[in-house]
């Protein structure tokens, strides 16, 4: 099939038309959160593929939106949620039961969730456009004049489907991608005069880089290493760090520029890369894809990864969503595994208004929706930080659906003067989350499985003291061993306490020796229901 190119094609002003009537419906924020809506999800990773695969258990990721099924505890809200492969049933029970407040048979039926049925290499959008008959279900499902559609990022792809369908794509528009790549968040950090590492502009080949690399290191001679990122990567899978501790007898002023550039092209070979089995080989050929560009490292004994999320309503408000701490692992750190909330109290602040600062420039560029900031905080020792922001995702990401799971479970607020959120009750709420609980224990586990093992201990989100875990990527679990997790506590130390609670019950309940596993449970559907509609 080949892809319909929205931009290519002049159809962008159609699909531009298209989304206006987004903030025609939804006058103010609290309107387009709760107003009556047919809300279609396709949760497709619409990026390189090839980049995608580096990530263990990454056909599963489709399930990292379903937070959006707690939508339906708004009682005139309905939902379509499409998946590639089928989602097990008790994936979709186990979310409705979290709603509080709601008859599952109610919520269940303002549900429908439609599958390709094809575990193929592709995108999730590209597949459905492929089905005619299944376009033609879903926009027989919708109520065109109330719907609108969300996804995990917006290419070509998504826009093609959202015009295929008459319905607006609540997301940034195609075009506008380049402002969450690498080179594209660099010049919105200038714009906005928001503090970022020294670095290149974007390179295709190896020998660009090079030279670029060295122009960086002249600029900046106490360079110690820098950072080589693919111009579009995603959780750090497409940064190498480049140490120039062993070429140092080349540094600024002790060799010519050639000597410089020539030792940098020969260092290449000897990345430290943050994907496994990645090879200067293939990540040479991927800069010739899809670009790169070299930055700066920060170096600093405290460091943080700090983040933080906003969204650009229709109507252009900039709203400040949640502040994060990032838990980041790899070989150099530079991997995210999960995250706390909120960030430390001591930056906290200063990264919302420079969250507000990046958010407001790309709704001047016509931004829609979430976009999250990614910074570096290095301790300066005299109580104050250096913060220095590395990159824009003009996407949802792993911050995302932690903290949606947080907000529609408790339907509490944000508060912009202390960076806490607020449960209904009035009591701050914290958390610790992840993508990355993954240990080869955990293979061989179910679903059901897991629904046994959080039933015999309690490990549920009780939505009487709202605190407790919810889970998610259950689908990876027996396959990968692999788990995602938000652990809800009313203060950090409880939050911590009660994650480490569930990754000691997974390990008790998967070690060899243990003979009192939970057997599968009398779990029953209504009669002749699948799962699916």
């Amino acid at each position: 099939m080949v892809t319909l190119n929205v931009s290519e094609l002049g159809q962008i002003d159609q699909f531009r038309r298209l989304q206006s009537t987004l903030r025609d419906r939804w006058k103010t924020i609290e309107l387009f959160d709760n107003s009556e809506a047919d809300i279609l999800v396709v949760p497709s990773l619409s990026i390189d593929q090839r980049e995608l695969r580096k990530i263990e258990g990454c056909e599963h990721y489709e399930e990292r939106l379903l937070f959006s099924l707690m939508r339906l505890r708004n009682p005139r809200t309905r939902l379509i949620y499409v998946t590639s492969m089928p989602l097990h049933p008790s994936i979709i029970d186990y979310y409705l039961q979290l709603l509080p407040g709601i008859p599952f048979s109610h919520a269940r039926n303002r549900l429908l969730l439609l599958s390709t049925y094809d575990s193929s290499l592709k995108p999730l959008t590209q597949k459905i456009l492929e089905r005619s008959r299944l376009l033609d279900r879903i926009q027989q499902a919708l109520r065109l004049e109330k719907a609108f559609m969300i996804c995990y990022n917006s290419t070509d792809l998504e826009a093609e489907l959202s015009l295929k369908l008459n319905v607006p794509l609540y997301a940034a528009a195609p075009d506008l991608q380049i402002w969450g790549t690498k080179s594209g968040s660099r010049q919105i950090f200038g714009e906005s005069e928001v503090p970022y590492p020294d670095g290149s502009d974007l390179m295709w080949k190896p020998e660009d880089l090079a030279q670029a690399a060295a122009d960086l290191w002249e600029r900046q001679p106490k360079l110690q290493r820098m950072v080589v990122k693919l111009n579009e990567g995603i959780s750090g899978e497409g940064n190498a760090l480049l140490d120039l501790r062993p070429i140092m007898n080349l540094a600024p002023g002790q060799a010519s520029h050639e000597q410089r550039v020539t030792a940098i092209g020969d260092r290449f070979s000897s990345l430290r890369f943050q994907a496994k089995k990645e090879s200067w080989a293939n990540f040479s050929g991927r800069i010739t894809e899809l670009g790169a560009i070299a930055e700066a490292f920060v170096e600093g004994e405290i460091k943080r990864s700090p983040s933080v999320q906003g969204r650009i309503t229709p109507t252009g408000e900039v709203e400040i969503l949640s502040t994060h701490d990032q838990i980041l692992g790899g070989p150099d750190g530079q991997i995210y595994l999960g995250c706390r909330f909120p960030a430390d109290e001591r930056y906290r602040l200063q990264l919302q208004q420079l969250g507000l600062k990046v958010g407001r420039k790309l709704a001047e560029k016509g931004a829609l929706e979430r976009f999250g900031v990614d910074f570096i905080t290095v301790d300066k020792g005299d109580g104050d930080w250096d913060i220095q922001a590395i990159e824009i995702n003009l996407r949802k990401g792993g911050t995302t659906h932690p903290f949606m799971t947080l907000k529609l479970l408790t339907n509490g607020r944000y508060d912009l003067s202390t960076g806490l959120f607020y449960s209904q009750q009035g009591r701050p709420k914290y958390y610790v989350a992840t993508d990355n609980l993954q240990k080869d224990r955990y293979r061989g586990l179910l679903p059901n499985d897991l629904m046994d093992i959080i039933a015999h201990h309690r490990l549920h989100f009780d939505s009487g003291t709202e605190t407790g875990t919810v889970f998610h990527l259950m689908g990876c679990l027996s396959q990968f061993g692999k788990l995602g997790l938000t652990s809800i506590g009313d203060s950090p130390q409880q939050a911590e306490d009660i994650y480490n609670k569930v990754v000691k019950v997974l390990d008790d309940e998967t070690r060899s020796d243990n003979q009192n596993f939970p057997l599968f449970s009398d779990y029953t559907f209504p009669l002749g229901w699948d799962g699916y509609s």
